[in-house]
This record gives structure tokens, C-alpha cells and sequence, in this order.
């Protein structure tokens, strides 16, 4: 049981933590970066492969758990491209509009800044759940 959990979080905790390293990411080391949303690779769809194989792995892919598992995954991901992508497009358009309305303090004031990065592009996504499923047949084999 434990090395599913473990395996799960050190998958998800890598692709974090890789982001930094990417320079495309544009992303700047500070506490608040750790919990970034955006980026490559794709923690949330690392974590679940993750989850998703070592499962599979362990219980066996025909069992209910992997089933389950496999389902929770396919949700995750479709979030995490679809709907927050979707979101991000309305904060981005969200912020045009509050900078053109520049003249008026009480607006500026009152909305802050809303994040405009916060799903994924299908390849952050594929190159999170390679690193997932990689990380779960790495430690099924030395663990």
C-alpha cells in the first residue's frame, strides 16, 4: 500500500519540481511557484499515470482498484486540459478588459490580477503522464 501512495506523490512531486529547469515555463523559483498550476510537464497527469500504473502493477489490470483508478485519471486530465484551460482563457480576457478600464481607481482596486495559466497543452500533459507511468515501473522494478 505504501509504495503506491509513495510512488504517486514522488511522481507528482518530480514533475513540480522539473518545471523550474524548464525554461520555457518562464517560471521564477519562489514558495509560491512550488504550487504552480501550468506548465511543462503536467503534475496532475503525472501523479494519476502514476497512481493509474502502479495499480495496475501491483493489483492487476483487470482488478476493480485499477479500474477505479483508471477512471479518476481520465477525469483529471480532461480537467486539467479542457476545463482550466478553458478558465485561464477567461482570466486572460478578464485582465484586458480590467487594464482597459485603466482610468477608473476603484476598478483597478477592487479586482485583483487573475491567473491566466492554469491548464495544460496536450503535450505537457503526455510528458506528464510518461513520467508518471516511468516513475511507477521504476519502482515496481528496484522496489
Amino acid at each position: 500500500m505504501y509504495q503506491i501512495l509513495i510512488t504517486a506523490l514522488v511522481a507528482g512531486i518530480i514533475a513540480q519540481l522539473s518545471k523550474f529547469l524548464i525554461k520555457t515555463n518562464n517560471i521564477k523559483f519562489n514558495w509560491r511557484s512550488l504550487s504552480s498550476y501550468s506548465g511543462m510537464p503536467s503534475s496532475h497527469a503525472a501523479f494519476v499515470a502514476a497512481l493509474t500504473t502502479i495499480v495496475g502493477l501491483t493489483q492487476g489490470f483487470s482488478s476493480p482498484l485499477f479500474a477505479v483508478c483508471f477512471i479518476f485519471s481520465v477525469l483529471i486530465i480532461r480537467d486539467a486540459i479542457g476545463l482550466r484551460r478553458y478558465l485561464g482563457q477567461h482570466g486572460e480576457i478578464i485582465n484586458i478588459l480590467v487594464k482597459d478600464l485603466a482610468e477608473d481607481k476603484m476598478l483597478d482596486q477592487s479586482y485583483p490580477k487573475l491567473l491566466e495559466k492554469i491548464g495544460h497543452t496536450p503535450a505537457q500533459i503526455i510528458a506528464g503522464s510518461a513520467l508518471g507511468i516511468f516513475t511507477s515501473l521504476a519502482s515496481y522494478l528496484f522496489f
